[in-house]
């Protein structure tokens, strides 16, 4: 079992930027592609953009291209994902997740396609 634990949400302004982190202590994070998606209020969890097992390959939704980029740093067991000129819509909870890349730097959008799950940084712009 993976534990992913999120952190650095907050509240922010219109226009700033914030990094939040997802961490763990599982011996082969590097072995695993991994995901972040959020969930905003009152709406289905939707993906923001994932990064491959050697941090070689990046996607992100269309919507969040060029304002979200996301990072890992394989000797810290850590995923980042760094968000500039936020703005209320980006208001939701945060989640990483965890998947067996088995050598691949295949990102799907799919949440059913991630095996673990962090608990959720909560995001808030206000305007």
């Amino acid at each position: 079992q993976v534990q992913l634990v999120e952190s650095g949400g907050g509240l922010v302004q219109a226009g700033d930027s914030l990094r939040v982190s997802c961490a763990t202590s599982e011996r082969t994070f590097s072995a695993y592609n991994l995901g972040w998606f959020r969930r905003p209020p009152g709406k289905e969890r939707e993906f923001v953009g994932a990064i491959s097992w050697n941090g070689l390959n990046t996607f992100y939704a269309d919507s969040l291209k060029g304002r979200f980029t996301i990072s890992r740093d394989n000797a810290k067991k850590t995923v980042y994902l760094e968000m500039n000129s936020l703005n209320p819509e980006d208001t939701a909870v945060y989640y990483c997740a965890a998947m067996r890349s088995v050598g691949s730097m295949w990102l799907p959008r799919d949440v059913r396609r991630y095996d673990y799950w962090g608990q959720g940084t909560q995001v808030t712009v206000s305007s």
